[in-house]
């Protein structure tokens, strides 16, 4: 037996969502409008482990990127596109699900509109929190709440409280004029909180800066994410003794869950880096599990398709190292979470199918095509770890 490893590209979405109107994001497509404003991409390696592919069976589209060079002539792996059937749109939903448990209630919201929180939830944080009340109160771009307030935040002390269209809310303090521990500290009291309200997630939001026009958000991120309700593959993977490593946001995405060792980093680089310092090391029954989260913290949700472009093409650049760290008996993945348009009106996720594919030494390649659920990812680990099966998901090992 080898080892699994996952390799999320966190919003990769490639279109063509069946339920796409009931999240009102018809014709979103990630992938497939970064490829009309960039029709000179360079990802020979992702092409030829069949990308353009599984993305014009997903949308129903036809690219026209340069083939595949570097010698890549043939497509080498397994490889198809996965629907989603979780109830929401957002990273744990998608996380979860891929992992075999999908969020099929869906989470509690609050409205974008001013003010969005509830007025007894707020004065419970404030009391617990110590603070004398926040500011925002709103549905926000964190990147743009954070110049309209900073300036009153630093003079006030009070932290800055928005929220988004996926279930969260999201508190932005200054590291240096309210502290970065601190703002753990406020989160931590606002995840016991919203319980009552089935919220997913509440996220740090550390920034710095001066003045307004100059504040940026940090890497000290962190989530404060809800327990997973039922048995994931991470859990059944670890209960029967199989090393399940998560790397990055993986560890808050799971509540720190399932998981036997966590190793910690940010950034496309960075997380690259460490994945293949893991994969040197890891024992044979390892699960290795990165979430590259820049595609959508730093490029989707900021509509930046550019850099979107260039993670993709970075992103590909690093994947020839994998294949010389691979045991005979080993597998990768690469999939997505959800969408998240670049191109796209507003700045939040959206509904789309993800690409599915699985490559090693002793792969064969195939058309996996159509994928129900994420969960045909998780339960095809099961299956390739002699696991016992769960209820959500087909393999296709």
């Amino acid at each position: 037996m080898g080892r699994a490893i996952i390799l999320m590209m966190d919003s990769f979405g490639i279109g063509g969502a069946k339920d796409a109107k009931d999240f009102d994001n018809e014709g979103a497509n990630t992938f497939g409008h970064i490829v009309q404003r960039y029709p000179n991409l360079k990802i020979p390696y992702l092409q030829s482990l069949g990308l353009l592919e599984s993305a014009e069976a997903a949308s129903n589209c036809h690219y026209t990127l340069e083939k595949a060079t570097k010698g890549f002539t043939t497509i080498y792996a397994k490889h198809g596109h996965m629907s989603e059937i979780s109830k929401d749109k957002d990273t744990v939903s998608g996380h979860w699900e891929m992992a075999c448990l999908p969020n099929l209630k869906g989470w509690g919201h609050f409205p974008p509109e001013y003010p969005s929180f509830p007025e007894e939830l707020i004065k419970e944080i404030c009391r617990q929190g110590n603070i004398k009340g926040i500011l925002g109160n709103k549905a926000a771009s964190g990147t743009v709440i954070i110049q309209e307030l900073g300036e009153e935040h630093i003079k006030s002390g009070l932290p800055i409280f928005y929220t988004s269209a996926d279930s969260n809310i999201q508190i932005a303090a200054h590291e240096k004029y309210f502290g970065t521990e601190r703002l753990y500290e406020l989160c931590k009291i606002a995840y016991e909180q919203v319980k009552p309200y089935n919220i997913g997630r509440i996220i740090a939001r550390p920034f710095i800066g001066e003045k307004s026009g100059e504040f940026t958000r940090t890497s000290r991120r962190r989530d404060f994410t809800a327990e997973p309700f039922g048995e994931t593959l991470l859990d059944r993977l670890k209960k029967e003794g199989k090393q399940v490593i998560g790397i990055g946001a993986i560890n808050d995405i799971y509540a720190h869950r399932g998981i036997s060792k966590e190793v910690h980093g940010s950034g496309l680089e960075e997380l690259w880096n460490l994945t293949l310092k893991e994969i040197k090391t890891a024992k044979e029954g390892s699960l290795i599990f990165t979430n590259f989260e820049d595609f959508d913290m730093l490029w989707g949700h900021r509509r930046n398709v550019e850099g979107y472009a260039q993670g993709l093409e970075y992103f590909d650049s690093r994947l020839a190292e994998i294949e010389t760290l691979l045991q005979e008996d080993d597998i990768v993945f690469i999939t997505a979470d959800h969408g998240n348009d670049p191109t796209y009106k507003g700045t939040d996720h959206t509904r789309e199918q993800v690409p599915v594919i699985m490559f090693g030494k002793k792969v064969t390649p195939e058309d996996i095509g159509q994928r129900e659920t994420y969960a045909d990812l998780g339960q095809t680990v099961a299956d390739y770890f002699k696991i016992p099966p769960f209820k959500y998901g087909k393999s296709f090992l």
